[in-house]
């Protein structure tokens, strides 16, 4: 079982979100902020965008090695009593997680955030087994609640309004009480931050200790020591992971990196890209099972590690996206994702990274409309702390699509109209000369289009610039040369 799949209705998906005024105000908020604070992080590092190349490097190293890196990884986790399990499939790290919780006879497990975890349809499988996985971030939980995927890498409830979450926790925790006030209930729920979190504060702190198991994600996986990494801003992950008897990780193949200073390297641009900090509040390295000597800790500590087609991504033009470090800083900067939302896409991963990734997991025949969800204006390459091409990908991407001749035939035959124009200059001139002439006569002097027969898709939303002139730019050129 994996999380509904609905890519292949963007449109539908993208025009409801459009008329969503929740959703319209929610990203309204988060629009200018995340993408103003990166800027500010970045200029107070005049080293950041040589961190960015060393960044690269890394990265790259490690996937031309990556075999070496991840069999080094598992001898130095096994060293300090951990154990790795390899799993080609989401359904084999499905039943893996359900057979070491068994082991456990786990009636609940606590989950910290982690999106490979939504890949592979976590959740929804350890429910239909008879076990109740509770999320403890604090975006996740809201989601949970709502009975929804992440809309956001970093920030999964970021849809969501106060006025949305207050309701659901007022619909949720019927039996929470004020604070310092015992056996007082809580009457309609404050839409204040602060409070709110204290009551998400407040409802989880038992699932902590009631949970049999505890489950995390991580960030990064470390070859030198066999330590697993996660970064957050929120005390769960440490909570979810250092009370259970059993810790259990899941990761994909990609996210191993050599050693504690490549690490180091990475970090100083990971939260400045993803949430303009300096660096996350919690940065927490798990070394295995506890020692004698250790007052807590899981006395299990596993590793499931994923490929799902990653490795097949290795060697080709796809390989770059394994460089992703998850920031988040190509969705926060997109015009599109702006427009509606993470949900739109239909899977997992949205915005940019989705766009680009989503047609080698899920296959384009259902997410061909992905890498057409872009203005191309290159923000999300530009912010990328991993300098990945991510426009250059959407296009190999719709250069697939065509040549396997997927969707519908009326736009492949614009595109090849307008090849065999390209390729006869005297044909494409005239033709930008007559479509230049008639938009600037249509505009009526107006500079802009706000309905245009042919192009409802863009003018529905937004205006469309008419041309200043009735002459074409080589027209005007040669004017002024001559």
């Amino acid at each position: 079982m994996s999380m509904t799949i609905t890519a292949q209705d963007f449109e539908a998906n993208a025009s409801k979100a459009l008329r969503d005024p929740n959703l319209r105000k929610a990203m309204d908020i988060i629009g200018g902020a995340m993408a103003s604070r990166r800027v500010d992080a970045a200029s107070a590092l005049p080293e950041f965008e040589a961190l960015r190349d060393e960044g690269v490097k890394i990265k790259n190293h490690v996937l031309a090695h990556i075999d070496l890196y991840l069999e080094k990884f598992e001898e130095q986790l096994t060293k300090r009593g951990g154990r790795l399990h390899w799993c080609r499939t989401p359904r084999e790290a499905r039943e893996t997680i359900l057979a070491l919780c068994r082991s456990r006879n786990a009636k609940t497990v606590t989950k910290g955030k982690s999106m490979v975890t939504e890949e592979i349809g976590l959740n929804g499988f350890l429910e239909q087994h008879g076990i109740q996985p509770v999320e403890t971030d604090l975006g996740e939980y809201i989601i949970q609640l709502a009975h929804e995927p992440p809309s956001h890498i970093i920030g999964p409830a970021l849809h969501k309004t106060r006025e949305q979450i207050a309701q659901l926790f007022e619909d949720h925790h019927p039996d929470y009480e004020l604070p310092n006030a015992p056996g007082v209930k809580a009457g309609p729920r404050s839409t204040d931050p602060q409070t709110l979190v204290t009551e998400a504060r407040a409802v989880l702190r038992d699932r902590y200790f009631q949970a049999d198991v505890g489950i995390t994600g991580a960030n990064f996986l470390i070859a030198e020591t066999g330590a697993t990494v996660i970064v957050t801003n929120e005390g769960n992950g440490d909570l979810t992971q250092s009370l259970p008897k059993m810790h259990i990780v899941v990761s994909s193949i990609e996210k191993v990196i050599p050693n504690l200073e490549d690490l180091s390297t990475i970090l100083r641009i990971l939260a400045r890209s993803a949430t303009g900090q300096e660096m996350s509040v919690y940065t927490t390295l798990s070394c295995g099972p506890k020692r004698p000597e250790d007052p807590d800790g899981p006395e299990e500590f596993h590793v499931v590690l994923l490929d799902n087609g990653r490795s097949e991504m290795l060697g080709t033009a796809l390989q770059p996206l394994l460089r992703c470090i998850r920031c988040g800083a190509c969705m926060n900067n997109c015009p599109v994702y702006h427009s509606v939302g993470g949900h739109a896409y239909g899977w997992v991963y949205p915005g940019p990274i989705g766009a680009a990734l989503d047609p080698h997991m899920i296959g384009l025949e259902t997410a061909r409309h992905l890498p057409n969800a872009s203005t191309f204006c290159g923000k999300c390459e530009e912010v990328c702390p991993m300098r990945i091409p991510l426009p250059s990908i959407m296009r190999w991407w719709r250069e697939q699509a065509h040549e396997r001749k997927i969707g519908p035939a009326l736009p492949r035959w614009g595109v090849e109209a307008w090849a065999f124009a390209a390729k006869h200059p005297w044909l494409y001139r005239l033709s930008t000369r007559i479509a230049v002439a008639a938009l600037n006569m249509m505009s009526k002097g107006k500079g802009r289009f706000a309905k245009l027969p042919l192009a409802s898709g863009w003018t529905n939303g937004r205006d469309l610039p008419a041309p200043q002139s009735a002459e074409t730019f080589m027209a005007q050129y040669k004017k002024r040369k001559h």
